[in-house]
């Protein structure tokens, strides 16, 4: 490798369009010159971060789509691979002394990991400039008359849109004016090499390059279902939800360009925050709010409780609880179909995360941090913030979180989000047979027809609320 002119250092931030450190190296480039951007593949540090084996597939696959896209516009981006931050620190240290790299441009990352590590980049004197990439509104600028980070999601939402129908937002696109049509398998055979082998046993194939998530998907969820997004997001057995968590959480796709996308498709959006399709774009907010939250308080990336009072709780541990948590054995079908749907898919349906998560934690009593864990090892989407504010709203010790009272019934969540059982018929095929009114908790059905087609309940519902009420208590 050799460098006559700045190194571009992508991370979470996989893509040309709306990339702010990008957009500015490519301001620099004399557009004749030779380019050199890199990317860290470091296998060791995500496993030791609970990224799923899904997810790491994944990235790869964007990675093999970003190098032959950059190699269009003449920058090459050298894929290497090291263990750890601190070897990333190493490398790159040498890198920039044996090309005489001026300056290194990157956008920042928000976990306090990835913040030590830029931190201990500049004290070795790597000239590293950092731009923001990942939320909409500037972390730091939704805060209350006081000055501090809000508390509660409602004002901070309501803030929020103030901020961007007062100061706008900054959309930049792509650095260059000709984006070019590529698709998996040209870009298969322009890219390759060890580090970006796909995984067999956890494909994410399933999944479609961003390209298509922008020239395809969103266009057509804007149009036949973001209006009707409010009444059919809860239920699982309807795909409903626009399915970009997970290039989000990679950064193949732009939270800015989201929002731009929308208000072109609903220009009055922003003033009309009871519209069906405000619904959604909540939900856009609910990921900046997280964001925001890990950035005013760091500790939450060291599995800290927000709420103080709990950071000293007793949890429960059962290992066969956990165990049969974790492969849907618990006896409540909802509960039982959206563990193999994460386990399956590596994906699960948003109601269905809450459910689970209210179950792992007032019914069995078991840690949040073990559910976030197993979340994050499974879940193509994992992302720190909004997983962690997940699973600290559902266990009640988070920021807005739901109080410790409210406890999800699994059988009458059932019954309301998938009345019918199709979710739970698709999932667990051994109750594919039972009547519809009897699917949501069998096991009366099943004794008196002496059918053995399903596990026993491993709680029992009424009287593990009485437990949670008194713990929390």
């Amino acid at each position: 490798m050799s460098s006559n002119s700045p190194l571009l250092w992508f991370r979470n931030d996989l893509r040309t369009n709306d990339n702010p450190a990008l957009h500015y190296f490519y301001q620099q480039l004399d557009p004749k010159q030779k380019a050199n951007a890199i990317y860290f593949i470091s296998e060791k540090q995500w496993r030791n971060h609970d990224w799923a084996t899904i997810k790491i597939d994944f990235i790869k696959r964007h990675l093999k789509a970003l190098a032959a896209e950059l190699a269009i516009k003449n920058i090459t981006l050298h894929i290497v691979e090291v263990d750890d931050f601190e070897a990333q620190v190493s490398y790159l240290k040498e890198y920039c002394v044996n090309n005489q790299v001026t300056d290194v441009y990157a956008n920042s990352e928000l976990e306090y990991n990835e913040q030590q590590r830029d931190k201990q980049c500049l004290e070795v004197d790597i000239p590293l400039t950092l731009f923001e990439s990942d939320v909409i509104v500037p972390k730091g600028k939704i805060v209350t008359q006081t000055g501090h980070m809000y508390k509660v999601f409602t004002p901070f939402k309501r803030a929020w849109v103030k901020y961007v129908r007062d100061n706008g937002y900054q959309y930049l696109g792509a650095p260059w004016t000709n984006q070019h049509q590529l698709n998996e398998k040209s870009l298969l055979e322009q890219v390759s090499g060890d580090a970006l082998a796909v995984s067999i046993d956890n494909s994410s194939e399933k999944w479609p390059l961003v390209y298509e998530v922008t020239e395809k998907v969103l266009p057509l969820f804007y149009k036949l279902k973001v209006k009707n997004y409010k009444n059919v997001r809860d239920i699982p057995s309807v795909k409903g939800t626009s399915g970009i968590s997970p290039y989000l959480a990679i950064g193949a796709l732009s939270p800015v360009y989201v929002l731009k996308t929308l208000l072109d498709k609903f220009p009055d959006i922003l003033i009309s925050s009871d519209s069906d399709e405000f619904t959604w774009l909540n939900e856009i907010i609910w990921r900046e709010f997280y964001r925001h939250l890990l950035f005013d308080q760091p500790r939450l990336s060291k599995s800290y409780c927000f709420n103080d009072k709990y950071q000293g709780v007793k949890w429960h541990y059962d290992e066969k609880l956990f165990t049969a948590w974790c492969e849907g054995r618990t006896g409540y079908p909802l509960v039982d179909a959206a563990m193999r749907q994460l386990n399956e898919t590596g994906w699960m349906h948003n109601r269905l995360r809450m459910v689970v998560a209210s179950f792992l934690t007032k019914h069995l009593l078991i840690d949040w941090r073990l559910g976030e864990k197993y979340f994050m090892q499974h879940l193509i989407d994992g992302d720190l913030a909004s997983n962690n504010g997940g699973w600290q709203w559902a266990s009640s010790t988070g920021c807005d979180a739901q109080p410790y009272f409210r406890i999800f019934n699994p059988i009458t969540q059932s019954e309301r989000f998938d009345p019918k059982g199709t979710f739970i018929r698709k999932y667990i095929p051994e109750l594919s047979k039972l009547p519809d009114k009897q699917i949501h908790f069998p096991h009366k059905y099943i004794k008196e027809n002496r059918l053995s087609v399903y596990w026993p309940a491993i709680v029992e519902h009424k009287q593990a609320r009485l437990d949670a009420l008194a713990f929390y208590k």
